[in-house]
């Protein structure tokens, strides 16, 4: 049986919103990027992770964000779809 993954069932719930997207927002959310901040959090928690060194609240603020750019990176590629059938 083949197992499917999290992110693929949120991307095939998602799908409606690509239907519904307007084109100016898409080009927004394509472009969207972390803010400074938040990329060097990401960073120090991705370092420390990789050397086995976070806490257990750590690791959850880490999971968290990790669930996060998934959710915000499946999104993104509905957007460039969006922007992709535009151009045709």
């Amino acid at each position: 049986m083949n197992q499917i993954h999290t992110s693929e069932v949120l991307s095939r719930l998602l799908d409606p919103l690509s239907q519904m997207m307007p084109l100016e927002f898409a080009e927004k959310l394509a472009a969207l990027r972390a803010t400074p901040e938040i990329q060097f959090r990401l960073d120090e928690l991705a370092a420390r992770c990789t050397e086995g060194e976070l806490t257990s609240a750590e690791r959850a603020e880490y999971d968290a964000y990790i669930d996060a750019v998934d959710v915000i990176s499946i999104l993104q590629a509905k957007a460039r779809g969006v922007i992709a059938r535009q151009a045709r």
